[in-house]
């Protein structure tokens, strides 16, 4: 599901550079690699999964800055530094026995919304809201800000901070104790609100080896605070502090126009 969502999405993108293109060749830069990242939110451990990277650019411009969670998004709108569109995310179900505990299940969720950034200098910043459809069926949001440094392609290195948001819904779905949870695992009812539920720092590299193979990687560390930090499920089972990394290998080609 996940790699359909993505693929959808790259071909859109794909259409839409090809609809705005100015005559100039059209380059592609594909990335595939693995990465390390929490299951669920307040998980205590790591997941090993698969990492992909898609990114257009026309003639000799260089490739449009992306930070890695970032959600996958098309910009409708791309002027003066200003860009907004629709954004898109898909979240992995969690199960009891990913927790260890009959805590209740949270299904599969496809995080569909909308996105707006905004790029001064070696500075972007960027928000973002997604509602959740299926699964945790909550809205949350992400806003950021990056420091970029950069030489063209040849390397990008980005790093800064993060505001993570939620609603009641989504704070219930993923650290919220019900009665009927309560009795099963033996922690106490418990009843999260909306708010701030986590702050984060987000940090990306990439680095071109020749005119068509690079190295591209993150690293990401994330604190969960308020309600999201006191539910028991984090304190039982679970941490605050959660941690995420990959690293992958790209591959720019050209098409011909």
């Amino acid at each position: 599901m996940k790699r359909l969502l993505m693929a959808g999405f790259a071909l859109l993108s794909a259409s839409t550079a090809a609809l705005a293109d100015d005559g100039r060749d059209l380059r592609v830069r594909v990335g595939a690699g693995a990465n390390l990242r929490p299951p669920y939110p307040g998980a205590d451990s790591d997941k090993l999964g698969p990492l992909f990277s898609v990114s257009f650019a026309h003639g000799t411009d260089p490739f449009k800055f992306k930070a890695y969670d970032d959600s996958s998004g098309i910009a409708l709108v791309s002027k003066h530094g200003f860009s907004f569109g629709p954004a898109v995310n898909f979240v992995g179900r969690r199960k009891d026995s990913d927790v260890g505990a009959p805590v209740g299940r949270v299904g599969a969720t496809v995080e569909a919304g909308l996105f707006a950034g905004y790029r001064f200098g070696d500075f972007r910043v960027r928000g973002e809201v997604l509602q959740g459809i299926g699964g945790h069926k909550g809205m949350r949001a992400q806003v950021g800000v990056d420091r970029i440094w950069r030489d063209g392609d040849r390397y990008v290195f980005s790093i800064g901070p993060r505001l993570l948001i939620g609603d009641a819904r989504y704070e219930r779905a993923y650290f919220g104790v019900t009665p009927a949870a309560s009795l099963a695992s033996g922690l106490p009812t418990y009843t999260p609100r909306a708010g701030i539920y986590g702050v984060a720092a987000t940090s990306g590299l990439s680095v071109q080896l020749d005119s068509r193979w690079g190295l591209f990687g993150y690293a990401r560390y994330e604190r969960l605070v308020g309600d999201a930090a006191k539910s028991p499920i984090v304190r039982r089972f679970g941490s605050r502090d959660q941690l995420s990394g990959g690293i992958g290998l790209s591959y720019t080609f050209t098409v011909k126009r």
